[in-house]
């Protein structure tokens, strides 16, 4: 018989510095998540648009390659899957609104911060894939 593959939370990272995306990455797969990485919002969008509901967050900078930012990004994924954990981070002041339910970290953030959040993402309940 062959072995199942247990389930993973599956993250989305959208972060253009590669040191930041890699030690986020880093964090989440240690907290046994698979993740997906982008360095632009357009092709985050692009994730997001295939994963059928499958992600349980997304951690996305404000300033990103690309002509999209993190903030409009994170109105496109909690209007496409409204349960998806999504985190917005910058060095800078937030200048306008995010989504309902979407939050707010400034840079530095703290390796604990991730590792508390993978733990939150986990637990919301999300339909199945499908």
């Amino acid at each position: 018989m062959g072995q199942t593959r247990p389930f993973r939370a599956i993250a989305l990272i959208v972060e253009d510095d590669l040191s930041q995306r890699e030690m986020l990455c880093l964090l989440l797969e240690e907290s046994h998540y698979d993740v997906i990485q982008c360095e632009s919002a357009e092709a985050a969008e692009r994730v997001l648009a295939n994963s059928g509901g499958a992600l349980s967050l997304m951690i996305t900078d404000v300033n990103l390659a690309g002509s999209m930012s993190g903030v409009e990004l994170a109105f496109i994924a909690k209007q496409r899957h409204p349960k998806l954990d999504v985190v917005v981070t910058s060095g800078r002041p937030l200048a306008g609104p995010l989504p309902d339910g979407a939050k707010f970290w400034s840079k530095p953030w703290a390796p604990l911060d991730i590792l508390r959040e993978a733990e939150i993402a986990q637990a919301i309940p999300r339909a199945a894939p499908g």
